[in-house]
């Protein structure tokens, strides 16, 4: 697969209603062993790099490894593949971009881009994050998957997600995509009315992220989500897995 048909192929997987599974991967050999069941495309988890290279999460992982990473990764696998690079470890809008852009040069397809302050507290505010986004798009080009992250329902406990935070997801989402965003990734926003009306207001392609006791795929897909991730919890099943073998033989 060329570089330019990843790029259409992996857009083109984003369908409402009918969306991409991504199974989350952090270095070659699992990237390898997902491709191996049939995976449309490969997506890296952050967390997933972190621990499983002994760095906490958050930008903690040196950027030149997570580069390096993403490298071994997309050489290993015939497949689209798409990096979460979290707050494209800067908050100026221009260092951002260029990191994008080398991270563009590994040759993945795309990336996750969040809008928490990394290391800092809260959000950056709409016009802010659109002005990293404005600058992430000249630099990189027109083809490259900005999956921007909002961690509005990842920061509050569920059962405080309420009506005023949906109207600013759903600002956030017009303003995104505006900038230059080509998809809208809300972790933690289990609520299906809500994801509802966020895929229907969102003018770019939803993603979910599962998580423990959440709805059923077949459930989220209702709602319009063009786009299934697993976040963490591959790495984190198996690492059990792990220690319960380990368990049994030495015991």
């Amino acid at each position: 697969m060329t570089d330019q048909s990843k790029f259409n192929h992996f857009a083109a997987l984003h369908v409402p209603g009918n969306p991409l599974v991504l199974f989350n991967v952090w270095d070659a050999g699992s990237a390898q062993a997902v491709a191996k069941s049939g995976a449309s495309a490969i997506a890296t988890g952050s967390a997933s790099v972190a621990m499983a290279n002994g760095f906490g999460d958050g930008q903690e992982v040196p950027m030149e490894f997570a580069l390096a990473n993403a490298k071994r990764i997309v050489d290993a696998v015939d497949l689209p593949v798409t990096v979460d690079f979290e707050g494209a470890y800067s908050d100026d809008p221009h260092e951002g971009a260029r990191n994008i852009v080398r991270l563009a040069d590994t040759g993945a397809i795309g990336c996750n881009f969040e809008d928490q302050v990394v290391g800092g507290e809260g959000l950056h505010p709409i016009e802010v994050q659109a002005e990293r986004i404005a600058a992430a798009r000249a630099a990189v080009g027109p083809d490259f998957f900005l999956n921007l992250r909002t961690d509005l329902f990842l920061k509050a406990p569920q059962e405080t997600h309420d009506d005023a935070m949906l109207e600013e997801a759903i600002l956030r989402a017009r303003a995104y995509a505006e900038a230059g965003a080509s998809g809208y990734f809300v972790p933690m926003l289990g609520n299906l009315d809500y994801l509802k009306r966020l895929c229907a207001e969102s003018p770019i392609p939803v993603n979910f992220m599962t998580y423990p006791g959440c709805p059923s795929n077949a459930d989220i897909a209702a709602t319009g989500v063009a786009r299934i991730s697993h976040g963490p919890f591959p790495f984190m099943d198996l690492m059990g897995q792990l220690e319960a073998a380990a368990r049994a033989a030495l015991g």
